[in-house]
Formats: structure tokens, sequence, C-alpha cells
């Protein structure tokens, strides 16, 4: 699907405005363990928050190679044959380094973005301490990205 290829300004596009993502980390067992997450892009970037401790939390503890999907799904493509169907979607794929943010200025940086996003009207205002001591940011530098689309001018 080379001649599918969303262009950096879609893919910017799409990380700005989804508002579910799925983290994939790898468990203790090497099985993928994947997670849906509000979260922010920045300058190739995606933060997340989350609680300080659990299994994303350890699972990159132990090793930082993540995966990161957004999708954005369209209407159905109806035919008269069932594996004719199809689906109108746009969706990036993300494969990059994640890391906690311990730095308490970039870890409410990180919040504050995440707030803007998902809640304006909250957006600057101050953290109380015990919840920014029990919360987690999860930064992804992205290493490799790519985004597909599909749409019934495809056909």
């Amino acid at each position: 699907m080379k001649s599918n290829q969303l262009t950096t300004d879609q893919i910017t596009a799409l990380l700005t405005q989804a508002q579910v993502g799925h983290l994939a980390t790898l468990n203790d067992n090497g099985f993928p363990y994947v997670t849906p997450v509000h979260f922010v892009y920045s300058e190739k970037t995606i933060y997340i928050h989350g609680l300080s401790k659990g299994q994303k939390i350890e699972n990159i503890q132990r090793n930082s190679k993540v995966c990161f999907e957004v999708v954005s799904q369209g209407k159905f493509l109806l035919a008269d044959e069932p594996c004719d169907v199809n689906t109108e979607y746009k969706s990036v794929i993300i494969h990059g380094e994640a890391s906690l943010l311990s730095e308490k200025e970039k870890k409410i940086e990180a919040l504050n973005a995440i707030v803007g996003k998902y809640v304006p009207n909250l957006a600057g205002k101050e953290f109380p301490s015990n919840m920014l001591a029990a919360t987690g940011v999860i930064k992804i530098e992205v290493k490799e990205c790519t985004g597909k689309f599909y749409d019934a001018s495809c056909q």
C-alpha cells in the first residue's frame, strides 16, 4: 500500500487530533502488552500520563523499545460480497524509545500540554503536589513513523 501513505502533515494532523492511542510494550515473558492511553504529540515526541506504577511502567523500565498506534476510522465501504467490504481509515504507527520523565518542570510541561488537549478549561491550573508525585509521564522519542490511509477513491 505504498500508494496510500500519509504525508508528514497528515501524520501530524492525525497525531494532534486523535483522542486515544495504543501503547505496546513487552512484558517480562516477552509478550506484547497493549494499553489504550491519552497522549499529546509535540515536536516528534509523544507524552503519555498515568499512574507512576504498573505493568506498562515496569515494562518500559525493563525494555524501552515501544510501539505506539493511532487510528481514525471512517465509514464502511459496503459491497456485494463479504470479502469486498472495506473501511475508510487513517492510521499512524510509531516505533520509539520510551522513558519516564523525572524532572519536575518537564513533567509539569508535559502534563499541561495533555490537560490543554483534553480539558482546555483547566489548562494552566497548578497540580496538587500529591497528585504530581503519583502521576507518571512517559516520553516516547519517535525513531520511525509510518502513516497509511484507505478511502473510497482507492478502489
